[in-house]
């Protein structure tokens, strides 16, 4: 177990990773910033990705859509890292040099979510918090905050908010680890497809595909959970009273959840998607584009040619 734990192969697959969604989110970093303004500002009028961002940069400024890009790219390189390291040494360890499967995949996927979400969820409160700040919102409920950085927003909901509140967002977080295991399950899957026959590389348009396929199912099907996890990381629907924090969390989701269904409809529950879409499916799939040229280049000047391509 340890050999799989702190195996060289893991660490190349970790800062591929974390090198290629870094890349991929600078790139598309202002469908992101229509996304997320879309989810918690609840009276702004959806209305497509282009003219949300038109309004923003009309209000706040041409460089709004980039707002909190550092802290943003900094918790993604850390999160990213986690799960891709996380994921390959699970993997390697259920294996053993056999043939990977769906279910290990799931599995894998699984596991490795639940990590990276413990381990980073403080740092994607304290950035959707940089990232909302100083933007007009239209809902007048939110409160402004005031924030110098990222080590000032720790300070300031810490000593607030209390060091649970770095926690915000954690439960529909644990059950959103669905979202990149169903991802890496239908990826994978499409992956030993394509070379069902003989293993090769795949072709940089090959790999396109199957990650936006694979990103545009998974999110999807767990976007409802994404608004969840966004106005809770954002800190601003109440806190909740309840003794038990799993049954608290529980009912405040459920709560906002049918608020928002009453207020808007139940499309009201996927405001936002086409954004959240148009960016996550473009970002995943430039993401596993160079992910997948990060490693093979790296193992070929190791020397270890198309051997790791049997592993997968």
């Amino acid at each position: 177990m340890a050999s799989e734990v702190f195996s060289y192969e893991s660490l190349v697959h970790a800062v591929a990773g974390a090198m290629g969604s870094v890349t991929a989110m600078t790139v598309f970093f202002p469908l992101d910033t229509a996304r997320l303004r879309l989810q918690v500002d609840e009276n702004r009028k959806a209305k497509s990705t282009p003219a949300i961002l038109a309004d923003i940069v009309r209000e706040e400024g041409l460089l709004a859509p980039y707002r909190g890009w550092f802290p943003v790219i900094c918790s993604l390189c850390c999160s990213n890292f986690v799960y891709f390291y996380c994921y390959h040494c699970l993997k390697a360890s259920l294996l053993k040099g056999r043939q990977s499967t769906s279910s290990t995949d799931l599995i894998t996927g699984i596991a490795a979510g639940v990590v990276n979400v413990l381990v980073t969820t403080p740092l994607w409160v304290v950035n959707t918090r940089l990232k909302l700040q100083g933007s007009k919102f239209h809902n007048a409920d939110i409160r402004p905050t005031n924030y110098s950085g990222i080590l000032d927003a720790f300070a300031q909901i810490i000593r607030g908010e209390g060091v649970g509140a770095l926690w915000n967002g954690t439960f529909p977080s644990l059950l959103l680890v669905l979202n990149p295991a169903i991802q890496f399950m239908i990826y994978e899957t499409l992956k030993r497809w394509l070379r069902r026959e003989v293993p090769r590389e795949l072709s940089s348009l090959e790999v396109f595909v199957i990650g936006a396929i694979a990103k545009a199912v998974s999110t999807t099907v767990t976007y409802p959970l994404q608004t969840i996890q966004s106005i809770l990381r954002f800190g601003q629907c109440g806190t909740p009273t309840e003794k038990s924090k799993l049954l608290s969390s529980l009912r405040t989701i459920k709560s906002l959840l049918v608020n928002r269904a009453r207020k808007h409809g139940m499309l009201g529950i996927f405001k936002g998607l086409e954004a959240k879409l148009l960016q996550t499916v473009l970002t995943a799939a430039l993401m596993f584009l160079l992910y997948e040229k990060i490693v093979s280049l790296t193992f070929r000047v190791m020397g270890l040619g198309n051997s790791h391509l049997r592993k997968r």
